[in-house]
């Protein structure tokens, strides 16, 4: 027959195991739930050089994770076209309001993706002509000197 403080110390160690056992599983529930945020940047054509909040990320197209919504601010580059430079908005979707979020970011047990797709289309770079250029520095000249607008 087993004694009592033996008993006893069973108890507890399989009380132990059952509540790490617990643990463990609610932390692994958690580390499954998430939001992925994706925004994939198309430009027509392709091609462009894009930078992201004073950040290059790439060519066009091209997809790339963000953290939160708001504003971005968004540079458009490319050989014989226009720089384009625009601000887009990305709106929260209903799930990531407060405080509906953290049952989304900590609760689902999987992970939700919302993704976003911005499009610019871009014009052709126009050159001036020699007697427009002509011109333009003629005004300028006479803005400089005698001080008219």
């Amino acid at each position: 027959m087993m004694s009592n403080r033996i008993q006893i110390g069973l108890r507890r160690g399989r009380r132990a195991v059952g509540t790490t056992a617990l643990l463990a599983l609610i932390a692994s529930l958690l580390q499954m739930s998430c939001v992925r945020r994706t925004m994939t940047i198309r430009t027509v054509p392709e091609g462009a050089t894009v930078r992201l909040n004073d950040q290059d990320i790439g060519q066009t197209p091209v997809t790339v994770d963000f953290t939160w919504y708001g504003d971005y601010d968004l540079v458009f580059e490319k050989d014989g076209y226009e720089t384009v430079r625009t601000h887009k908005r990305i709106a929260a979707p209903w799930y990531q309001v407060p405080p509906i979020d953290l049952f989304a970011e900590a609760f689902v047990p999987y992970t939700i993706h919302d993704h976003h797709e911005v499009e610019q289309e871009l014009e052709p770079r126009t050159y001036p002509t020699q007697d427009e250029l002509v011109q333009r520095a003629k005004e300028f000249r006479d803005r400089t000197l005698y001080g008219e607008d």
